[in-house]
């Protein structure tokens, strides 16, 4: 039964990154049909109310996936030399893919947030150009979803370990 509680858990974050990611990119397709004016690296613009919810809701779903996968996968480190020598293969993955799914949704959520941000304001700004900001945040959220997916991989394979020996 426990397999099939994983299996559904994997998918159900794999779902939540891959809407999460598809929502990101139709915000950059929403913020690039308004109106805008662009001379060298200054752009002024109109702001996209669709793009600011779309990207508000690709950042809340990439950080409920993020809080899934780590709460659901337990918190799996190494934090000595001797531990990290004596590590099997699940665990040092499970460390390394953990780093690494942090990283991402960090920098994923961060260009979130300032791509929806730029299409808050009710009328029209100049400044430096937020140009794919939530595209590449979209497409962070399925590079998202492949790490949380190792992740929850490895730290049920290093708990199944562990309880055995």
């Amino acid at each position: 039964m426990a397999r099939v509680e994983a299996v559904i858990i994997c998918l159900l974050i794999v779902i939540m990154d891959a809407v999460a990611g598809i929502l990101g990119i139709e915000a950059e397709a929403a913020q690039n049909k308004g109106k805008h004016l662009r001379v060298f690296f200054i752009e002024c613009r109109e702001p996209v109310h669709q793009a600011y919810r779309l990207g508000l809701a690709a950042a809340t779903l990439l950080a409920l996936a993020h809080a899934i996968a780590n709460m659901l996968g337990g918190c799996t480190c190494v934090c000595s030399r001797a531990e990290f020598i004596h590590s099997s293969a699940n665990k040092l993955m499970a460390v390394a893919t953990l780093a690494l799914s942090w990283i991402v949704v960090i920098v994923g959520f961060t260009l979130l947030i300032i791509g929806a941000l730029s299409n808050s304001k009710s009328r029209a700004s100049c400044g430096f150009e937020h140009r794919n900001f939530l595209k590449i945040g979209g497409i962070l959220c399925f590079v998202h979803g492949l790490f949380c997916l190792m992740y929850f991989v490895s730290a049920t394979a290093t708990k199944r370990e562990e309880g055995k020996a």
